[in-house]
């Protein structure tokens, strides 16, 4: 037998003892990260924020060498909170790739499609609807005071989940505070829920230390890729209904002179879409149409 024939040979086995590895996509937030409560950690303008974008990438960081250790060949991440630029993409591995900034089709879900195995979530905060929660709303704070699909109150966790799940591609691991863990998990079923602080109010949280933080975070996400298999896809299956409440009349008033919204309420319009993805395209422009502004 020649060396070649050899080689193929052994890739094969060991192919078929393996697997192929495992392709893990990671949407990062900032909200849910340990230790963050107020929005002094939340952007450029706070005192501490530089200081959790170093936990925000650690948090990521322990994703992403626990998802190695369990497999995961590739891995890309989406860095989903305020202005898009946040993770120190330096202190990431180098065979890491990263989605930054803004606008993007799928928003935080940006890159995701079916040849990923798993999706992680970190730094995940509860949605504007629930009582508890640290600093929790959906999509914008400014903006909204409820997203839902066919009725059904939708998390930024829950939202995000159903465009993977548009793929065939399941949520293994949500991270975050308690409220947007138990928000997340009890809508879309099995995955692993890391805790890193517990909510107690709007801007205050029982934390645990950075480092427990990310040893918990590790130690799921091994879990969860080891046992892959055993998550399913969260699916909404089209046509879909998406209701969108804002905090001030006009934008319902607005989007309203067009046909395909539906104004329901002074502050509510509904529209229509075959799917998730068709969803996402038109929740961007409805939440991120700023008139020719750059900013975000």
């Amino acid at each position: 037998m020649n060396r070649i024939l050899k080689v193929l040979l052994l890739t094969i086995i060991v192919s078929t003892l393996w697997g192929k590895g495992k392709k893990i996509y990671i949407s990062a937030d900032l909200e849910g990260v340990v230790g963050a409560v107020t929005g002094e950690q939340l952007g450029p303008s706070g005192f501490e924020y530089n200081r959790f974008r170093e936990f925000m990438t650690a948090e990521v960081n322990a994703a992403i060498r626990a998802a190695k250790s369990a497999g995961a060949t590739e891995i890309l991440v989406a860095d989903s909170h305020g202005n898009g630029q946040n993770l120190l993409i330096e202190k990431l591995p180098k065979d890491v790739q990263v989605i930054r900034s803004w606008p993007r089709p799928l928003g935080m879900m940006e890159g995701i499609d079916s040849s990923f195995d798993g999706v992680i979530f970190t730094g995940y905060h509860a949605s504007t609807d629930n009582l508890e929660g640290v600093r929790a709303h959906t999509f914008s704070s400014a903006k909204l005071t409820s997203v839902k699909v066919n009725g059904q109150v939708m998390t930024e966790g829950s939202w995000n989940a159903a465009i993977a799940g548009h793929f065939g591609v399941p949520v293994i691991l949500v991270a975050g505070d308690d409220a947007a863990v138990k928000e997340v998990k009890d809508l879309i079923g099995n995955a692993e829920g890391a805790i890193v602080k517990e909510s107690i109010s709007f801007h205050s949280a029982k934390t645990l230390h950075p480092e427990a933080a990310y040893d918990l975070i590790a130690k799921k996400t091994a879990y969860a890729v080891k046992n892959i298999k055993k998550y399913i896809p969260y699916k909404i299956p089209g046509p879909i209904t998406v209701s969108i409440r804002f905090k001030h009349y006009q934008p319902s008033q607005v989007l309203a002179y067009l046909d395909m919204f539906k104004r329901t309420s002074s502050h509510t319009i509904e529209y229509n879409a075959k799917d998730m993805i068709e969803a996402s395209h038109i929740m961007r422009v409805v939440t991120g149409y700023n008139g020719g502004k750059t900013s975000p």
